[in-house]
């Protein structure tokens, strides 16, 4: 599709979050733009530590993204080129307004400016961004994630999809001094803040990367023993299981230093490799 023929949302997400936006190509023509909706908006949320100037101008955005969503569930949506269609999927698909609260309250610890404590830490992390999103991505597509298989394979993938990213964004975060890797890890490693920030690769930053793609590995496997319990139509999910499990070989293939360029280069033909897992179901 061209760039000038997609809406506000869709084209927002195949700019800013490549991956989101080419399995949501997968999914029914009807639930597509909803899943782009809700794909925007939570590229509104994620973006706010690295748009503002101030932790206190950050939760001020934040705050205005959760009476923009308790608009959304009172029938009075602001106009707004994200929170009308955002509005229209939560009326199609009932979405439950919990997740979307989880998430904006999730995206607070961005504004802290310090490393999560330990690995329990950065998996509630995790839980209240990827997993909530999944969640409601799966509500989207017709399997809602309440209880059973959907929520625990969302609860899965999310936390196999946000550790592998996290990973994989050492750089990206450590040019903004920021860092989501666990301090306890970091100093069982022997890993200072200062040598995180210089951009230089460590034995020792590996050590840590490790343990975080090994815990995104056993997430992985944990969500494709789910994966027969779903329907095809949540093919758009579904798809994150064999990304992850690329991002994590790219990492292991390069000695867990995120630095590696082989580690963020883009994948030439991922469509086709999605498409080839979507029609063989090998998710």
């Amino acid at each position: 599709m061209a760039s000038t023929r997609l809406s506000y949302c869709a084209d927002q997400v195949r700019r800013q979050d490549r991956e989101r936006y080419l399995t949501a190509l997968f999914a029914p023509a009807e639930h597509r733009e909803d899943l782009f909706a809700l794909y925007a908006f939570n590229l509104e949320v994620a973006k706010t530590a690295e748009v503002v100037s101030e932790p206190l101008l950050g939760r001020i955005r934040l705050q205005w993204w959760r009476e923009a969503i308790d608009g959304i569930y009172r029938g009075r949506p602001q106009d707004h080129a994200v929170i009308e269609p955002l509005a229209r999927a939560v009326d199609r698909r009932g979405l439950a307004r919990g997740q979307f609260d989880r998430l904006i309250d999730a995206r607070e610890a961005d504004l802290a400016g310090e490393p999560p404590p330990d690995l329990a830490a950065l998996e509630a992390y995790a839980e209240g961004t990827a997993a909530s999103l999944f969640t409601l991505a799966l509500g989207v597509l017709g399997s809602p994630a309440d209880e059973g298989p959907p929520a625990e394979l969302a609860h899965h993938l999310g936390l196999a999809w946000a550790l592998a990213g996290l990973a994989r964004a050492v750089p990206f975060h450590a040019r903004q001094k920021r860092s989501y890797l666990p301090a306890e890890l970091t100093h069982q490693a022997g890993l200072e803040e200062a040598e995180l920030f210089e951009l230089r690769a460590s034995p020792a930053l590996a050590r840590v990367v490790e343990r975080l793609a090994g815990r995104a590995a056993e997430h992985v496997q944990a969500a494709r023993r789910l994966r027969r319990e779903l329907p095809h139509a949540a093919a758009p999910v579904l798809l994150f299981a064999p990304l992850a499990e690329d991002h994590l070989r790219r990492l292991r293939r390069a000695g867990f230093n995120p630095f590696d360029p082989a580690v963020q280069a883009a994948r030439p033909g991922a469509i086709w490799r999605l498409a080839w897992a979507a029609v063989l179901r090998r998710y």
